[in-house]
């Protein structure tokens, strides 16, 4: 295999996920598309963006900034929070108990986080007061019961005794006496004994009121201070307890003047309310919690080509100077971010395309890239290796985690048959209220389908809103070359006997025309029987 330049090197060596990256190259690293501000504020606010978006990268800088201010930085990863036995599997106990426990956990990485912080600083090492809040909190979420029957036994036990006896004595002498002695002695013992038998499961006993308590006397006494609490990876919550920590947060943690909560999630994996026995339990969004904020719309190309391109020049130009190892490579005439064009690509339409490829997500950028790096070998990267490195990227991560679902798998065959094919378009409509379909679901969550516009109308369907979904870059490509390649992104109807499409950065009056690239899910669902 041919060596690798300097660049498709450094670009191979670029790390692709932010947790294995430590916080100050972190910091160093992170290219703001316009998020920053927006989530450097003091709301409540809740972060959106698909898998590999950069939702803890953002999280990670904020917390860095947070810091830099003098505030209290908590980013807890909810991943490492709870046990499968004990809050994944259902069947393990009722959605209340499980909830309880990971609650409880949630709570001890707090714990253990705010202590992380003391150790940070010294003005909180020495704050006597905060130390013993910081234990008044561990204290209320550690108190347990029992739960089921319990049995008291009284046992009794008396004893009684008595005892008589008399003597008589004479004695002659020179002083003749009579001595007599009567002895009269009785007694008498009790003892009782109750004996109390809990039969049950233990059950942790979390009082909201004491742990919301603790924690406002807690931030009571960091004086000027914040406590930024960042909970990444929302989604890896069950959804059935997603509400129960909502309802915790909603209760203990937003009423906190002192405090700010951001969390990062995956919007439709997502369940901040529900009703539960009658009542609804969790979080509303807008009304308990401010706006949220979604990364696909800083980031997705389609309609924003300008700002996305500045955005990927700048995150491979960050990378490319902050590679981590004793052993760095230097990247010679690599001084801004335009130098990543003019040093890795052959011309700007290469970089263009690795920016579609990506679909918005840094992560696969950063695979794509590499995979077309290694490919090149000495040469610079080009549209046709950025083509086949996005299928290959497609086939060995995105198509293959698919393969244990089976009907999403075929809708993804079906959308490809009538979208690609028949109607030779990349891109479609799908009615909000399919919008939580679990096979769309699927396929959104494995990136092979992507939203990139919301709330269109079509002209033949007044009152419904759509919204506006794209097949993967890298499950069309194969079809470019072929008389069934895409020629747009929408299609609009036909004029003078000849199919019209259009990109869909076009004006809203003009996707309302939109009448054949309507994805219809009964129709599929009747054609496989779903």
């Amino acid at each position: 295999m041919t060596a690798l330049s300097l660049i498709n090197r450094a670009l191979n060596q670029i790390p692709k996920r932010a947790e294995r990256q430590e916080g100050p190259r972190l910091h160093e690293t992170f290219v703001d598309s316009g998020v920053a501000d927006v989530l450097d504020t003091v709301d409540h606010q809740v972060l959106y963006g698909r898998r590999g978006t950069g939702k803890t990268h953002a999280l990670s800088y904020l917390a860095a900034e947070a810091e830099s201010r003098g505030d209290v930085a908590l980013n807890i990863d909810l991943r490492t929070v709870g046990s499968n036995d004990g809050i994944l599997d259902p069947e393990s106990a009722s959605p209340a108990d499980r909830a309880a426990r990971l609650l409880v956990d949630l709570l001890g990485q707090l714990h253990d986080s705010l202590l992380s912080a003391v150790m940070r600083d010294d003005s909180l090492i020495e704050d006597a007061k905060f130390i013993d809040k910081a234990d008044a909190l561990l204290a209320a979420i550690t108190s347990i019961r029992v739960s089921g029957d319990v049995e008291r036994v009284t046992e009794a036990e008396a004893k009684a005794g008595d005892k008589n006896s008399s003597s008589l004595k004479a004695s002659l002498s020179k002083m003749p006496g009579v001595e007599a002695t009567l002895v009269s002695e009785s007694s008498s013992e009790g003892r009782g004994l109750l004996r109390e038998t809990r039969r049950g499961t233990e059950r942790i006993a979390l009082n909201f009121s004491d742990v919301a308590r603790s924690m406002r006397e807690l931030a009571s006494t960091l004086s000027s201070r914040r406590v930024w609490l960042l909970l990444d990876e929302w989604s890896s919550v069950p959804r059935d307890l997603q509400p129960y920590l909502a309802e915790f947060l909603q209760r203990c943690v937003l009423p906190l003047q002192r405090v700010t909560l951001k969390v990062a999630a995956i919007e439709q994996q997502t369940n901040f309310r529900a009703e539960v026995n009658g009542r609804l339990v969790g979080v509303e969004l807008g009304a308990d919690m401010g706006a949220h904020i979604n990364l696909d719309d800083f980031l997705v190309y389609e309609g924003n080509e300008d700002q996305s391109r500045a955005f990927f020049r700048g995150l491979f130009f960050k990378h490319l100077n902050s590679l981590p190892g004793e052993d760095q490579l230097s990247v010679d005439g690599l001084h801004a971010p335009y130098d990543v064009v003019s040093l890795g690509f052959t011309d700007s339409r290469a970089f263009d395309e690795l920016v579609r490829a990506a679909e918005g997500v840094p992560r696969d950028a950063l695979y794509i890239a590499a995979k077309a790096a290694s490919r090149a070998g000495q040469e610079k990267i080009s549209v046709p290796l950025v083509r086949e490195a996005a299928r290959s990227w497609y086939q060995t991560d995105k198509s293959r985690p698919l393969e244990s679902r089976e009907e999403a798998q075929r809708l993804l065959m079906w959308i490809i048959d009538k979208i690609i094919r028949e109607k030779r378009a990349r891109a479609f409509l799908v009615n909000a209220r399919d919008a939580r379909n679990p096979l769309l679901l699927a396929l959104f969550d494995a990136r092979v389908l992507h939203i990139v516009r919301r709330g269109y109308s079509a002209q033949d369907q007044p009152g419904e809103r759509f919204d506006v979904w794209v097949i993967d870059y890298g499950a069309y490509v194969d079809l470019l070359q072929t008389k069934n390649a895409p020629r747009g992104a929408l299609g609009v109807g036909v004029e003078g006997g000849v199919e019209e499409y259009v990109d869909i950065d076009v004006p809203l009056q003009d996707l309302r025309a939109i009448r054949r690239a309507i994805l219809d899910l009964m129709e599929f669902e009747a054609s496989t029987g779903v």
